[in-house]
């Protein structure tokens, strides 16, 4: 795998994870174990993308177009190593957690963050 397919391939999962999703002004009852399940994601993810299989760049990689969580996701799903559908549900898990967090609602904040890891078979 070339270093700059890898590179994409990183940048590409955490835009997954954290496209879209804002961080709270103020501290929430669950924000430290969000920071804490972001940084598990993004090492995880990241691992797996260095260690996975690669494959050539698309053109609009070649015109260094940025990639949507869809476009990653469907390269993914191509090499058989995530499936959009368990990929959407930790981003929409993620959003639920940082929501509940914002409005002080802890209990529903752990239920997301337990449904991001049930979502990526953790």
């Amino acid at each position: 795998m070339n270093t700059n397919s890898a590179i994409l391939r990183i940048i590409g999962l955490s835009a997954l994870l954290a496209g879209g999703l804002t961080s709270a002004a103020l501290a929430g009852p669950c924000t430290a174990e969000i920071d804490r399940m972001q940084a598990r994601l993004d090492a995880r993810l990241g691992a797996k993308a260095a260690a996975g299989p690669s494959a050539p760049e698309s053109t609009n990689a070649l015109a260094h177009r940025q990639p949507t969580p869809g476009s990653v996701a469907a390269a993914e799903e191509k090499l058989g190593e995530v499936s959009p559908q368990r990929a959407q549900a930790a981003i929409e898990a993620m959003a639920r957690a940082r929501a509940a967090d914002s409005a002080g609602e802890k209990g529903t904040c752990q239920q997301a963050l337990m449904d991001i890891e049930r979502a990526l078979g953790e």
